[in-house]
């Protein structure tokens, strides 16, 4: 490809609306525009690339034993309310109505639709296990679409789907997947760490998110550097059992505390540490208030807690419950005259003696409550976020809490949809039974964002080999010098015979620009000719990861690229 006859719109500016580095240097480098707020225009640069990694995914997959196809994105909302997740998902949701005044979701991912399919043409377990996947674009309202394309509105993703007939089956299924996964991000030149994680509306028991250490990352991972443990910070248990006691109980006290609401307020007024508190939270679980029991210092893991309730659906409850269930006002809730409400406690407050709580009252607070003596707890968990202060859970050395992108997300789906969807079969004795389902997904366009966030520079990208739009770029000084342009046509045509994708800067402009652009884009090879070095019968070959220059004779020039490639 002649650059020149190309669509390569670099920019030299910095765009103002971009925050991470992948996304300044998608745009700059020419890979995308933006269209709308998370719609983002693939130029052809981008485009290369995103069929690289599209590539090498379905050759993973391919060779996983799963089967391609293709959905529509257009997925009647009957099918939502049929696996009850259309509450759930809310208004992520895309909808609108047809002519006819249909609901009509715009698919943000597809076990329903594929379980729809499967149940209407796999009825017997000799047709079991089978797993499909495809490669489409999803459509999710992002509140806040950030980074460029690693948090957008419109995405591409890999989504698989995994049907077998017993549990012993969805481990193997699981397995598979999990393997290609690995081998697929090795292949983009992506170090994934997998790490314990929460199902969330998805559904199913266990789960591993696929993540990449980056400090543009939304996500934070708990993970050990001395025995390889990871775990979101959604899951991360926690192995503190609790606080030591000290000192003896007190008389329960109650003191005013005007305006003050917050924990770090709270503390100010009364000088006290955070961690000589316990907060009272007040969630709805299925339409039930429950109270939960949160050390001042520790932040409350929602997902922890609607696991320990086994519950469907989880909020936070309004200004109207807390004052129904409490009798005060928000801000001022605590354990004590709680009636006909479950009181659960993080592990963490075990032990405590003499803590302050709220009051139940406008501008009040207890000072010196204890357990068992001023109220009681029902049930007790792990319910907290894990911090840097916490020990490993499997080896008790320290851990680290680091930013992190997800690429990729495997669930062991289970019964869930198969039951809710009648997705059945017959087994060996003719018994019908719902089959067991995973689902398996790979954000296709974020693979791009995350391999430019590992692998750049001030100059500009770094392509891994494996997605580099080109392999090598040509780079002729002054290109309307006649034994300059006869050097680089013939390169150009040799190096396309070897079956290398190669792009040739036949641009008539500067040394500087060229250079600049070259490195921008971030093309893993380049080979320099100039008519000073032709003289002497010589090209240079710089390699973009290193810097290093090497020199070569010009006839030497098509046997020693393929071999650097190879390296």
């Amino acid at each position: 490809m002649k650059w020149s006859k190309y669509f390569i719109p670099t920019l030299k500016e910095v765009p103002s609306e971009a925050e991470a580095v992948s996304h300044r240097l998608m745009i700059r480098a020419g890979l995308i525009r933006k269209l709308a707020s998370g719609a983002y225009t693939y130029l052809p640069l981008g485009l290369r690339t995103l069929k690289k990694v599209e590539d090498i995914i379905r050759e993973e997959m391919d060779s996983s034993g799963a089967i391609e196809l293709f959905m529509p994105s257009m997925q009647p909302v009957e099918l939502w309310h049929e696996s009850g997740r259309f509450k759930a998902l809310g208004e992520d949701l895309i909808t609108y109505k047809d002519r006819h005044n249909r609901v009509i979701v715009f698919g943000p991912t597809h076990e329903e639709v594929i379980t729809d399919l499967v149940k209407n043409h796999v009825n017997s377990y000799k047709q079991l296990p089978i797993t499909l996947y495809q490669i489409q674009t999803k459509f999710r309202d992002e509140v806040r679409p950030r980074f460029g394309v690693i948090r957008s509105r419109e995405f591409i993703m890999k989504d698989a789907y995994s049907f077998d007939k017993d549990w012993e089956g969805l481990d193997e299924s699981y397995k598979k997947m999990y393997e290609a996964y690995e081998r697929i991000f090795k292949r983009c030149g992506l170090k994934a760490i997998a790490v314990e994680a929460d199902s969330g509306v998805m559904g199913g028991d266990v789960s591993h998110e696929f993540m990449v250490l980056s400090e543009s990352g939304e996500d934070l991972l708990a993970h050990c550097t001395a025995c390889g443990y990871a775990g979101s910070l959604s899951v991360a248990e926690v192995k503190i059992a609790g606080h030591k006691a000290e000192g003896k109980e007190k008389p329960l006290q109650e003191v005013e505390t005007p305006g003050v609401t917050t924990i770090e307020k709270v503390g100010h007024l009364l000088k006290i540490k955070p961690d000589e508190m316990v907060k009272t939270l007040i969630y709805v679980a299925d339409e039930k208030p429950v109270a939960v029991l949160i050390r001042g210092d520790h932040e409350a893991n929602e997902a922890k807690i609607k696991k320990f309730l086994k519950c469907q659906a989880m909020e936070m409850a309004s200004e109207d419950i807390i004052k129904k269930v409490t009798c005060g006002p928000v801000g001022f809730s605590g354990p004590k005259g709680l009636e006909d409400i479950k009181i659960i406690a993080d592990n963490s407050i075990k032990g405590m003696v003499n803590f302050v709580t709220g009051a139940n009252k406008k501008d009040r607070h207890f000072i010196n409550t204890n357990i068992d003596r001023d109220f009681k707890v029902n049930e007790w968990a792990d319910l907290r976020m894990i911090t840097d202060k916490d020990l490993c859970p499997k080896c008790n050395k320290n851990i680290k809490i680091e930013h992190a992108i997800e690429m990729g997300h495997v669930f062991k789906l289970g019964l869930k949809y198969s039951k809710a969807m009648k997705a059945e079969f017959s087994d060996e004795d003719g018994k019908l039974k719902p089959m067991v389902m995973g689902c398996y997904g790979i954000g296709v366009n974020r693979i791009i964002a995350i391999a430019i966030e590992l692998h750049n520079d001030k100059k500009g990208i770094i392509w891994p080999l494996a997605i580099a739009p080109f392999q090598v770029i040509i780079i002729p000084i002054n290109y309307k010098e006649e034994n300059v342009k006869a050097v680089a046509d013939n390169i150009y045509e040799e190096l396309g015979k070897l079956g290398i994708e190669v792009l040739l800067d036949d641009r008539d402009e500067s040394a500087g620009i060229k250079f600049n652009d070259a490195e921008l884009i971030g093309i893993p090879i380049s080979v320099v000719i100039g008519d000073r070095g032709l003289k002497k019968g010589i090209l240079e070959i710089k390699i973009r990861e290193t810097g290093k220059v090497l020199e070569v004779k010009k006839e030497e020039l098509k046997d020693r690229i393929p071999s650097l490639l190879i390296a």
